[in-house]
């Protein structure tokens, strides 16, 4: 028996993920939402189960090389055609973006193969189907705290691989999206005339050594620095004022936080290199 990788991205998530070593096969395209019929259990050689579903597979037939993909654990269980059952059946369901199935699928396999080589490969699956599954940070960001420690612990467990360096980008980018849904609870707070509850928000991106390094820092501080002086505590409003500048120079947000202090009778040490960008900067989104 050869074997063959078989491709486990998509192409509009830019993915570019290790290939799994499967048997050889063959396979086919998603339902169209009708009800399908269940495959009917017949006994059946072990490779003309596996090698009809992947040739299901090839041909973007996601639910009916699953069910055959199933039917191998079925009839065959603990038998080596069934671990590699199961790891076709994570990449079929994400192709198919039934996510939830996808997860339980690589958890499954992780719970009965967790020494084995493609561990990493079902690791790194669940961490993108949850990663792939984030919303705006309009919504809850459940899916994006999953994804984060799913991420993380692929970053752990398989340093120095194509998974791990794949994970700590997307980790960078979960982190964005976290920050900005702190940003914009404090932005509403902000808003609302709440400026404690809007400065405990800003404070957690600006200390949250993951957050300190995502695009949301600079703005977090020019806010503390507006609510600080909203609150009277200008020595406070002058200290993010000055970590700003010394960290953002050439970030706008600088140039308006420096005019906010010199407004304020303050001489800002650190001089901004951006112009300012008028007023229409210092609205608050939303």
């Amino acid at each position: 028996m050869g074997s063959q990788p078989v491709p486990v991205s998509k192409f509009r998530s830019g993915l570019i993920l290790s290939a799994v070593i499967v048997f050889s096969l063959t396979v086919a395209a998603c339902n169209n939402g009708r009800e399908r019929p269940k495959l009917a259990y017949e006994e059946r050689p072990v490779e003309l189960l596996y090698n009809t579903g992947y040739e299901r597979l090839e041909r973007k037939r996601w639910r009916d090389a699953i069910d055959y993909f199933q039917e191998v654990e079925r009839q065959h269980p603990y038998s080596e055609w069934a671990r590699h059952s199961i790891l076709m059946q994570i990449y079929a369901y994400y192709q198919n973006n039934s996510y939830a199935e996808a997860i339980a699928a690589s958890d499954r396999f992780i719970q009965l193969f967790p020494g084995n080589p493609s561990a990493a490969y079902a690791y790194y699956m669940k961490a993108i189907c949850f990663f792939e599954q984030i919303t705006d940070v309009g919504r809850d960001q459940g899916y994006a705290e999953n994804a984060l420690a799913a991420l993380r612990d692929v970053a752990r467990r398989y340093p120095g691989t194509a998974y791990a360096s794949d994970a700590m980008v997307k980790i960078d980018m979960v982190n964005d999206q976290l920050a900005g849904k702190e940003m914009e609870i404090g932005r509403y707070y902000q808003r609302a005339n709440q400026p404690l509850a809007a400065m405990n928000r800003y404070r957690t991106v600006v200390e949250n050594t993951e957050f300190q390094r995502t695009s949301h820092a600079p703005e977090a501080l020019y806010r503390l620095v507006e609510v600080s002086l909203v609150l009277g505590l200008k020595d406070e409003a002058i200290r993010n004022g000055a970590v700003l500048g010394h960290n953002f120079p050439g970030s706008p947000w600088y140039s308006e936080a420096y005019a906010l202090l010199t407004d304020q009778g303050e001489r800002p040490e650190v001089e901004p290199e951006a112009r300012r960008e008028g007023w229409l900067s210092r609205i608050i989104p939303g």
